[in-house]
């Protein structure tokens, strides 16, 4: 199946909503190529950041259930490259 690259990029903002988020990335994890997270204090946010390399449409589906988290905005840049 064809694989696309892409950066999927958050912003929490609400702690509540976590646990969900984690457990979601979880379930994708073998999708998943590195994951940055930073802790943004001063406006208590937590802005995250997820490198992925699976099918176009499980990355859609991915950003689609994080964002459909409440407190998130996602939003998914994709390569042009496409690989086996």
């Amino acid at each position: 199946m064809e694989t696309r690259v892409a950066v999927i990029s958050m912003i929490v903002e609400r702690a509540d909503t976590v646990e969900a988020l984690n457990g979601i990335l979880h379930q994708y994890g073998t999708y998943i190529i590195g994951r940055m997270g930073i802790p943004y204090r001063a406006r208590g946010i937590n802005i995250i950041s997820i490198a992925i390399d699976a099918p176009q449409d499980t990355i859609s589906t991915l950003a689609g259930r994080i964002g459909g988290l409440p407190g998130v905005s996602v939003k998914t840049a994709f390569s042009n490259q496409k690989g086996a």
